[in-house]
Order: structure tokens, then C-alpha cells, then sequence
């Protein structure tokens, strides 16, 4: 048996996952999502609580942790991370770190049964941060690698412009600033969809799987940008 948690406050939403998976049986995951602004540190680790009391199960009984690192809100991810960090360290098991964007993509291409997804967050600050994926068998492939970047500056990967894509995430907030060529790409835009730590889990367990859990302290968040913390001096000099 093996019992995967995964935890993810990376946006405006909160959300947690249990994936219990019997040996040669079916997985079940137990799940909590919630969107909850500026509620994460209180609502994260009691969801956490829910879960494993729904299982049945203690703590002790995990055999890895995942979260998602990112890209996403600062704060959000620090949450995380410290909360994720914390329970492996106090267990002794692995740490499996999760792209927001990449579990935005599987979740989408399961739900919606799309292949071709670029996954964009709103960075503010007149950014987004973006990756295009292909997604085959709930497994994503990147097609352009994760970035930060101007919506204007937005280009569909090469050899793959003539494709159906999906646009997923907060950045398509930002339609009317992408250039033409990538409206004209786009079959649909899903402007509301949430990282959720029920796409994570199944990523994670593909992870945890190829023995690709690492020790707590060596799984970073993953904020993209250089300078996380911008002055006000500094955001009105790129608005210039």
C-alpha cells in the first residue's frame, strides 16, 4: 500500500489530496479544495487533518509528501513549502516537488480531454507566467518551457502552431493583450481553472514512482522570477 499527500496554495485556492493505492488494486483519493484568499495558513494543515481522518490513517502511515512549488503566488508557496518541508522532515520520507502549471495542464487534458494546453497565471506586475504542454495518458510533455513574460510576448511553441489549444489559467485573464496569432490558436480559454492538489497527487505518484523524491531541504519553491520582491519605485519604472 502506498499513501501520497499532496498540498498545493500556490492561487487563490486551497486544496488538498490523499492518494491511498493498494498494491496491484485501484487508487482512491480523497480530496479538499476550497477557495480561500488569504486563508492558507488556516486552513491548510487542518485539511490535511480531514483527510487523514477520513482514511483512517495517522500520519506515520505517509510514505511521501508533494506540494506544488510553483510558479504562483509568493506567500502561497512559502505556505506550502514550509507546511510540505515540515511534515517530511517529521516523518523521514521523501519530498516530491509539482509544477502548478503542469498540474493545470493533466488536470485540464482529463477533465476536458484536450491535448494541447498552454497554462498561463497571472504574475502581475504586466506579466504572466506560461508553459505549453502536450498532454497524452494524463502524462504532460512541455512543449515551451516555464517563463515569465509580457503577454504580448507570448508565441505558440514551434512546429505545433497549427494545433487546437486550450488556454488554461488566470493569465487568460490578459486575452486582450496576447498577440493575434495566439487568439487565433486558441479553440478556448478557461480563464477560472485553479491548481488543485487532486491533479498534483497524480503527477506526484508517477514522480515517487521513478524514485524521484529528494530530501526535504533540497526541494525549492519555484518563483521564476529573479526579483520576487519588487518596490513600488521599481513597478513604476517598468510602467515608463
Amino acid at each position: 500500500m502506498m499513501h501520497l499527500l499532496a498540498l498545493d496554495a500556490s492561487s487563490r485556492a486551497c486544496s488538498v489530496a490523499l492518494l491511498c493505492r493498494p498494491d496491484g488494486g485501484e487508487a482512491q483519493c480523497l480530496t479538499r479544495f476550497e477557495l480561500a484568499p488569504r486563508e492558507h495558513t488556516r486552513r491548510l494543515l487542518p485539511m490535511v487533518d480531514e483527510v487523514l481522518a477520513e482514511a483512517g490513517l495517522s500520519a506515520s502511515a505517509l510514505d511521501a509528501v508533494a506540494y506544488g512549488q510553483g510558479p504562483g503566488s509568493f506567500t502561497g508557496l512559502r505556505i506550502a513549502a514550509g507546511a510540505a518541508q515540515g511534515l517530511a522532515y517529521g516523518l523521514g520520507c521523501p519530498l516530491i516537488g509539482v509544477s502548478t502549471l503542469a498540474a493545470m495542464a493533466v488536470g485540464t487534458h482529463y477533465r476536458h480531454h484536450c491535448r494541447y494546453l498552454i497554462t498561463a497565471l497571472d504574475a502581475r506586475m504586466g506579466e504572466i507566467y506560461v508553459a505549453a504542454w502536450q498532454c497524452r495518458d494524463g502524462v504532460p510533455e512541455a512543449l515551451l518551457a516555464e517563463a515569465v513574460m509580457p503577454p504580448s510576448r507570448l508565441q505558440l511553441p514551434r512546429s505545433h502552431e497549427d494545433h487546437d489549444w486550450v488556454g488554461v489559467g488566470s493569465g487568460w485573464g490578459l486575452w486582450e493583450d496576447m498577440p493575434t496569432e495566439v487568439q487565433a490558436a486558441i479553440s478556448q480559454h478557461l480563464p477560472d481553472v485553479e491548481a488543485d492538489a487532486a491533479d498534483m497527487v497524480r503527477l506526484a505518484a508517477r514522480a515517487y514512482d521513478a524514485g524521484e523524491g529528494r530530501p526535504p531541504h533540497e526541494v525549492q519553491p519555484v518563483y521564476l522570477r529573479d526579483q520576487v520582491a519588487w518596490t513600488q519605485a521599481s513597478w513604476k519604472k517598468t510602467r515608463a
